[in-house]
């Protein structure tokens, strides 16, 4: 059940929200949607989920348009929460499910399994605003579970939880698509991708500026970055053939290379000057990718 867009544009008066976007997301996966504040990933999940109407291009979801027909198959975590804050979490629930199509048993069964899942059982009578934002978070993320969807749509899942909550529900989505969910989710944590995400796209104001295979991405970017630990001054290396950025630490420095043939050359120069405690040459990060690639943007 591969997800299409084709040449998908949201126009709001003169304003371009999302701007001829082409995509297919693989059914089963991980998928990531990078962007800045305003690139368009909020516009592209509302359109996707039929909420808004598209300007132009088509959206097809295993060959077919998504409507209502298809919501009990789809699931949705929107960035802004929208629980009822004087509910209960059992009679939110419940409610969502039975619009899901669930019966009430069911919704209370998935319900306190996902509770005990995410470390939270005795939330099961409390009301939504007697709880943390954080434990807010988890209500919502299982309104947007509780009925197995085949798709999953994540807005910003993991913005406003501290590290112990962003693993355990980095944990629980892992499994999802394990079981077989597509999903596709929205950050600007670019390491929450990186360790996620086997497809992602970059957008910036609308258009797609990368999309691909993270693992292709990396390679076609060609640079790589070369982190040395010494017990000399490096600061020589800024001059060096094939050196595109520059950063010093404290023991060392780290270095944006051109290719693997520079780290070669480095090493040689490095030779008889002292002690060298790491020489690591690694794949460029996405943050690298995206800096170069929107920042050239914002010039």
């Amino acid at each position: 059940m591969t997800l299409s867009l084709k040449e998908v544009t949201k126009r709001f008066g003169n304003h371009t929200a999302v701007d001829h976007l082409s995509l297919e997301i693989p059914e089963k996966e991980m998928f990531g949607f990078l962007g800045g504040n305003g690139a368009g990933k909020t516009t592209t999940f509302r359109m996707i989920l039929g909420l808004l109407d598209i300007t132009e291009g088509e959206i097809s979801w295993n060959g077919e348009s998504i409507g209502y027909n298809k919501s009990h198959l789809i699931g949705y975590l929107p960035e802004e929460r929208g629980l009822y804050p004087k509910l209960k979490v059992r009679d939110q629930i419940i409610y969502l499910g039975k619009l899901r199509g669930m019966t009430k048993q069911e919704a209370i069964t998935e319900l306190k399994w996902w509770l005990d899942r995410l470390k939270v059982p005795e939330y099961l009578d409390k009301k939504v605003e007697e709880l943390s934002k954080g434990n807010q978070q988890k209500i919502q993320f299982i309104s947007a579970v509780i009925h197995k969807p085949k798709l999953l749509i994540l807005d910003e899942p993991f913005s406003g939880l501290d590290p112990v909550n962003v693993e355990m529900l980095k944990k629980a989505v892992v499994e999802l698509k394990e079981q077989g969910t597509s999903i596709v989710f929205s950050s600007h944590r670019m390491e929450h991708v990186e360790e996620l995400c086997e497809h992602l796209c970059i957008l910036h104001k609308g258009k797609q500026v990368v999309h691909g295979s993270l693992r292709d991405i990396k390679r076609s970017f060609g640079k790589k970055n070369l982190v040395i630990h010494a017990e000399f001054p490096l600061d020589f290396l800024q001059d060096h053939a094939g050196v595109v950025k520059y950063k010093a630490l404290t023991d060392g420095c780290e270095l944006q290379i051109e290719n693997e043939d520079v780290s070669q050359t480095i090493f040689a120069e490095l030779q008889g000057k002292g002690f060298i405690r790491k020489f690591d040459l690694e794949e460029p990060s996405l943050n690298d990718i995206f800096i170069e690639k929107v920042g050239a943007s914002y010039e």
